[in-house]
């Protein structure tokens, strides 16, 4: 009777210690934390510059983190196509533009945008629409005549000379040849020798009505290169001449 007790006894014990047992490991399994979250994905985009003239070129540079698909759209148009995590692409938009990042992963999803604007270079200034100086020139210089065999300056001449020293002081810059000319009658020596004193007064009369000598070179023609070749007295005096020319 007494070894029957006593093995109920230990049956009791050993059942006890088993449900504490039980319980024990219950209560630290119910104390282990959850799995963390995955992180969420970040992103960024940046355009250099940011500003460009149509044509001109520039660089999308992106960075992205815990994303597993990055991709890059035109908004409201295209799809650039998949990208790595982290780069960068030379991008010439033909109009301002919009570009838009994506970064997709277990955490989620992120997006960055960069502004591209393109503007239109301003057109050139118009080409000057007034006449050229070598035609201002011929407009207002005016050829000096002379007399039979003279090389003096006739009276008749000095308004002439004087509104071609006037429009030649206007036109500082401008450089010429002062040639001298005569009619067909007489040798050639005589007649370069007679345009080279006519082309020699008419530069001195323009330098004294304060034309700068610098600007004006002389050269006698003779009777080389008439202006008339008709053989009388009309077509002679329209050769007897000091000419200007640039």
């Amino acid at each position: 009777m007494r070894h029957k007790m006593e093995r109920a006894t230990l049956i009791l014990v050993l059942g006890a210690m088993v449900a504490f047992s039980a319980c024990h490991k219950a209560n630290v399994a119910s104390t282990v934390p959850p799995p963390p979250s995955p992180a969420a994905p970040t992103a960024t985009l940046i355009a250099t510059p940011s500003a460009i003239e149509k044509g001109q070129t520039t660089s999308l540079t992106w960075e992205t983190a815990n994303a597993s698909e990055v991709s890059l759209d035109v908004e409201g148009a295209e799809t650039l196509g998949s990208l790595q995590p982290k780069g960068s692409m030379q991008v010439t938009p033909s109009d301002s533009t919009t570009y838009v990042l994506y970064a997709k992963g277990p955490g989620g999803k992120e997006s960055a945008s960069a502004r591209v604007t393109v503007t239109v270079p301003a057109p050139p200034p118009p080409s000057p629409t007034g006449p050229s100086e070598d035609e201002l020139f011929a407009q207002n210089v005016k050829d000096v005549y002379f007399d039979f065999d003279k090389a003096d300056l006739r009276s008749d001449q000095q308004n002439v000379l004087e509104q071609d020293a006037l429009f030649l002081r206007q036109h500082s810059k401008v450089s010429f040849t002062v040639e001298g000319h005569c009619d067909e009658r007489g040798s050639t020596e005589y007649n370069l020798a007679l345009g080279a004193k006519r082309a020699d007064a008419v530069k001195e009369e323009l330098v004294a009505a304060g034309v700068n000598p610098e600007n004006v070179k002389t050269m006698s023609y003779g009777k080389e290169k008439p202006v008339c070749d008709e053989h009388d007295e009309s077509c002679w005096h329209q050769n007897r001449r000091g000419h200007l020319s640039r």
